[in-house]
Order: C-alpha cells, then sequence, then structure tokens
C-alpha cells in the first residue's frame, strides 16, 4: 500500500464516475493537479486510466493510481451497490479518506453513491444526522450565499433543517470569517406561518434559539439577489432551485446569443461586449463552481455534477483544496460540539413542555 502522501493536499478522485469517465474525469485530474499543486490519486480501472493519462505532460505532476475494477452504475442502488462492492471506485476513494492517505475526495456522477460512500466509508460528525449538500451560490461582491440541502435528502423532518441551518452558520463563519452569518428558510413566502409542517417546526425552533441569527423565511429570489448567508430547505426543493437556475442561466446565454446574430450592429456590439459577458457567465456557470461540499461527514467531501467536463474536475479539485486549506473539517466538528448539541436539547425540552 502507498504511504500517505506528506507535502501537499491529497485529493482521491474517482476515476470511473461521471457521464465521461474515465476521459474527462483524467484530463480534470491533470489540470487539477496543474492549477492547484495538489497530489491526486486516480481511483479505479489501472489500465483505462494509465491509457488516458498517457495523452498529457504529467511531469512534475503528482498523480497515482489505485486500482479497482468495481465500479457503481448510475442505475444501481447505492446502498445495495456499496454493501456488495466494497471496493468500488467511489467507496475506495472515500477509504482513502478514513485512512490518512488523502484529506479530501471528489466523485462526479450519483449523488446518492457519494454521499452513501461518505457515510459508510467515513462516518458522520458526532450530533448530526444527515449530511447536507452545501451550494456556494454567486451574488453581488465576493461572499456567495450557502444553499443547503443541495439534493441530499429529499424527505427532511424538522430537526434536519434546523441541523442544516447550524451547519451552515459553521461553515459561512468558518470559511468566510463572517461573524453572524444570516440564516433564513426557502419558503413560498417571507411571512411567518408559511410553508409545510416541518418548514414551520423548523421555523418556531430557529427563531427560539439565541445561538442562530436567523431572519425568517426567504423566496427563491433571495438566493442571488442577497440579503441571507445561508438559505435551508430540504434536498428535494434545493435540488429543484439549482436546476431551474442552471436552466434559466443557459437560456438566458442563448438569448444573448441570438439577439448578437441578428444584424452586423448587434454582431459588433456583441464583440464589443463578449469579455464582460464571459466573466458574468464565468460566475454563473456550475461548472466554475466545481462541485458541491457534503456538510458533516469527518472528511472533505466534493460531489461534481454528473455531466462534469474536465474543466468542472479541475474545479472540484480546487473546491476540495480550499475546504482542505480553509480547516473545514475543524471546523464544522468544534461547531458540531458547541452548536447542534444544545439545541438539541432545546429542542427536547420543547416538545416535552409541550406534550406536558
Amino acid at each position: 500500500m502507498t504511504a500517505p502522501h506528506k507535502a501537499i493536499p491529497v485529493i482521491a478522485l474517482d476515476a470511473m464516475g461521471g457521464d465521461y469517465a474515465p476521459q474527462e474525469i483524467v484530463k480534470g485530474a491533470v489540470l487539477g493537479a496543474k492549477a492547484f499543486k495538489v497530489a491526486v490519486e486516480l481511483v479505479g480501472n489501472q489500465a483505462l486510466i494509465e491509457k488516458e493519462l498517457a495523452l498529457y505532460d504529467t511531469t512534475n505532476l503528482d498523480i497515482r493510481i489505485v486500482h479497482t475494477s468495481d465500479v457503481i452504475d448510475m442505475d444501481e442502488a447505492p446502498a445495495t451497490a456499496l454493501r456488495k462492492k466494497k471496493n468500488a471506485s467511489i467507496a475506495l476513494a472515500a477509504r482513502r479518506v478514513k485512512e490518512g492517505f488523502a484529506q479530501g475526495f471528489v466523485a462526479a456522477g450519483s449523488t446518492g453513491a457519494a454521499m452513501t460512500a461518505a457515510l459508510f466509508n467515513i462516518g458522520r460528525l458526532e450530533g448530526i444526522d444527515r449530511p447536507a449538500i452545501g451550494v456556494a451560490l454567486p451574488q453581488q461582491g465576493d461572499v456567495p450565499c450557502l444553499l443547503l440541502d443541495g439534493g441530499a435528502n429529499a424527505d427532511c423532518s424538522y430537526e434536519h433543517l434546523v441541523q442544516f441551518a447550524l451547519m451552515g452558520q459553521a461553515y459561512m463563519a468558518g470559511v468566510y470569517k463572517i461573524e453572524k452569518p444570516t440564516v433564513g428558510l426557502l419558503n413560498i413566502g417571507s411571512e411567518e406561518g408559511k410553508g409545510n409542517k416541518f418548514s414551520k417546526e423548523a421555523f418556531d425552533v430557529l427563531k427560539a434559539e439565541s445561538i442562530v441569527n436567523f431572519i425568517g423565511n426567504v423566496e427563491g429570489r433571495n438566493l442571488f439577489l442577497g440579503g441571507c448567508n445561508v438559505i435551508v430547505c430540504d434536498g428535494f426543493t434545493g435540488n429543484v432551485a439549482l436546476k431551474s437556475a442552471e436552466g434559466m442561466v443557459t437560456l438566458f446565454g442563448r438569448l444573448l446569443k441570438t439577439a448578437f446574430a441578428e444584424s452586423l450592429g448587434s454582431k459588433l456590439l456583441g464583440l464589443l461586449v463578449r469579455p464582460i459577458l464571459q466573466r458574468a457567465k464565468k460566475k454563473l456557470d456550475h461548472e466554475e463552481l466545481g462541485g458541491a461540499l457534503l456538510l458533516g461527514i469527518k472528511g472533505i467531501c466534493i460531489i461534481a455534477h454528473g455531466g462534469s467536463s474536465a474543466n468542472a474536475i479541475k474545479n472540484a479539485i480546487g473546491l476540495a483544496q480550499k475546504a482542505i486549506q480553509a480547516n473545514v473539517l475543524a471546523t464544522m466538528t468544534e461547531h458540531a460540539k458547541t452548536l447542534v448539541a444544545p439545541v438539541q436539547t432545546s429542542v427536547v425540552v420543547q416538545e416535552e413542555a409541550a406534550n406536558a
């Protein structure tokens, strides 16, 4: 077994996951190792990985292969498949973190498989019932808005929503150094009393907690227009919101392209404004984000889009490196102890009082 790397951050990458594996994954690993000065462990079929690596100049790059022939297919039930295929590429990549050979892992493809692999092979932070996908959404300025859950948990109880709020607050405080991150619940209206049963229950708990800088319900427009640092919802709602936003950005780009092609004057105008539009597009492009961090586990896990290109994989590696350098795991561990436990105790006390 290869000895753990020591000098630079090590990212284990599932080379067999995603729609364009292993070609785009391997290319992304090369780009990421160059851009972010990290070591990359490509986990998967060695022969296939070596064939792709031979296409690139990897001189002075720390790229290694961890062989396994097992793969989780997109149509397989994650939990069942991972029990049968304990050495599947995504499971082995997660286990590299557990065993100390890597500080983080990146997986494209099935969100369910990535989350299950992280839970089975790394484990949850103490006090966290369910991990959540935290997606950094672009806003004006340099500080994004963190949406969670972005798709890991389709059904959530109010306790889960409260934990998501606390994890999001801890992440924004630790990584972006915001003294008191604001937290809101994604809802169909800003008024108190809106939403489903679990949203209303979560609202009541968060409103009563001085630990949380809770500002109440927020609507979908707040995802991008600002006013809130952390927005909490169940994974079903969060994923639909994210995919809707992706579609809108794509449509807007196509409409602009059509408009600039209508006449010679518009073509000339398009050439003039192209650099500005490219900068704006880069900020909105989900591939530039690379992926999303799975919060609530004992390691750094980045879940990338199933259709990730090499550029997206490169940026996912960069996001993993940023999380490692920002010491996100230590921040989350500490906040899970100091924030989650007191709120859970408070919830139990409120429930007992209500039932008395």
